[in-house]
C-alpha cells in the first residue's frame, strides 16, 4: 500500500499550476467585461485542479501497466515503482474524474450552459485517451494538442464564458499564452524521458523532433506566450507588466538547452510550473489595472 505522501507525489503538484493558470486569466478576462463570479471561478477551479490530478493518476496507471516508467528518470510513479497497484491508481484517476464531473455539472446549472456538457465529457475522454487505451495518442506525439486545447484553450475561454457568456480578445491571447506554457512544461518533460520513450516505443513530440529541436521549442513557446501581449498593449498598457517575467524564464530556458544529464532538468518542471502561474497572476493584474482605462 502507498502511504499518503506516495500519493500526494503520485498526484504531481508541480503540475497543478497549469490547472489553476487558466481559470485566473479566464476570471480576470471576465472581470474586464465587468462580468467576474466569485463562485463560478471557485468552481471552474476545482473542476481544473481534478481533472489535472485525474489526467495525472491516469498517466501514471497508463504508462506503469506499459512499462514505459521502469527506467525513467524522475519523480515518483506509483504503479512504475510498485508503490500502488494499478487497479487503485486506476480508481483514484477515475474518482478524480468523477468529482470533477459533479463540480462541473454543478456550474453548468448555475451558468444553464448545457451544452457544455458534451465539452466536459470530451476533456474526460481526451484525458484517459492521453496514455489510455489500445491506441493513446500521447504515444503518438499528440499529447502537446491535447494540452494546448484542454489546459489553455478551453480551460481559458470556458471560465470566462461560464462568467461572461462571451469570450473577448484578452481571453483569446491569455488562452494562447498559458496554453503554449502547459507545453513547454510537457516539453520538459518529455525530452528528459526521451531515452526511456524510446525504449518503451513513445513517441512524443519531443521524440519525434529529436532532443535538439525539442530543447528548443521550449524556448520558442515560452517566448511566444510572453510576446504576445504586445497585441494587447496599445489599449492595455498595463499588460506589459507581463514582460517582467522575462529575467524568470532565462535559468529554465538555459537548462533546457545546456542541461545534457537527464536530471538536470528536473528543476525546469518546477520552475515552469512556476512561469505559468506567475504569467496568470501578472496578465491578470495587467487587465485589472487596464480596466477602467
Amino acid at each position: 500500500m502507498a502511504t499518503a505522501a506516495q500519493w500526494i507525489q503520485g498526484a504531481r503538484l508541480r503540475t497543478l499550476p497549469a490547472a489553476i493558470a487558466p481559470v485566473l486569466i479566464g476570471s480576470a478576462a471576465a472581470y474586464e467585461m465587468a462580468a467576474f463570479r466569485p463562485l463560478n471561478a471557485i468552481l471552474a477551479a476545482v473542476v481544473a485542479l481534478l481533472l489535472q490530478v485525474g489526467v495525472n493518476y491516469a498517466n501514471d496507471y497508463s504508462d506503469g501497466i506499459r512499462g514505459t516508467d521502469e527506467n525513467r528518470v524522475g519523480p515518483l510513479r506509483l504503479v512504475g515503482s510498485g508503490a500502488a497497484s494499478p487497479e487503485h491508481v486506476k480508481y483514484a484517476a477515475f474518482g478524480a474524474f468523477a468529482v470533477a464531473m459533479l463540480f462541473g455539472l454543478m456550474l453548468i446549472i448555475i451558468t444553464q450552459t448545457w451544452w457544455l456538457l458534451l465539452v466536459g465529457l470530451g476533456c474526460v475522454m481526451a484525458a484517459w485517451g492521453y496514455t489510455g487505451g489500445k491506441n493513446p495518442y500521447g504515444y503518438m506525439g499528440l499529447g502537446d494538442v491535447f494540452v494546448f486545447v484542454f489546459f489553455g484553450l478551453v480551460a481559458t475561454l470556458g471560465t470566462t464564458y461560464t462568467q461572461a457568456g462571451q469570450i473577448s480578445l484578452p481571453a483569446v491571447v491569455g488562452a494562447i499564452g498559458t496554453g503554449l506554457i502547459a507545453c513547454a512544461l510537457l516539453m520538459a518533460n518529455n525530452v528528459r524521458d526521451i531515452p526511456s520513450d524510446v525504449q518503451a516505443g513513445k513517441r512524443t513530440l519531443a521524440v519525434r523532433l529529436g532532443d535538439k529541436h525539442a530543447r528548443e521549442s521550449y524556448v520558442l513557446m515560452l517566448a511566444v506566450a510572453i510576446l504576445l501581449v504586445v497585441i494587447l498593449a496599445p489599449s492595455r498598457p498595463w499588460m506589459l507588466i507581463v514582460l517582467l517575467l522575462i529575467p524568470a524564464c532565462l535559468m529554465p530556458a538555459w537548462l533546457m538547452i545546456n542541461g545534457r544529464k537527464r536530471k538536470s532538468l528536473i528543476p525546469v518542471l518546477k520552475q515552469t510550473g512556476l512561469i505559468n502561474l506567475g504569467y496568470a497572476l501578472l496578465f491578470s493584474l495587467g487587465l485589472v489595472l487596464s480596466h477602467g482605462i
